[in-house]
């Protein structure tokens, strides 16, 4: 899963720009302000992760249906989790075989 982040503790703010965050096409490790938030490409993160995330009690997670995305807040930072092709590959192999 590629993941961005976007650091504030806001969610309006965050709320503001996450449209336009979705539309960036930023490369590994690429950092860019918008509206006074950073916004970094915080590269790849194994699928592990969101469930390890999930599990701990300062974590907030929201998903985009729409989107197919996952959020997860914490702390400071808000991380978008976007499946790569690989991923959605990954899971119809799975589905496929349950």
């Amino acid at each position: 899963m590629k993941c961005i982040s976007v650091y504030t503790d806001n969610f309006e703010q965050f709320s503001d720009v996450f449209e336009q965050v979705m539309e960036m096409n930023l490369k590994e490790n690429d950092e860019l302000e918008l509206e006074g938030l950073t916004v970094s490409d915080s590269g790849e993160v194994p699928a592990h992760y969101l469930e390890r995330m999930a599990v701990k009690p300062e974590v907030v997670v929201m998903k985009d249906r729409h989107k197919g995305v996952m959020i997860l807040q914490h702390g400071k930072v808000f991380e978008i989790l976007i499946p790569t092709e690989t991923d959605l590959l990954e899971n119809a192999e799975e589905s496929a075989t349950v």
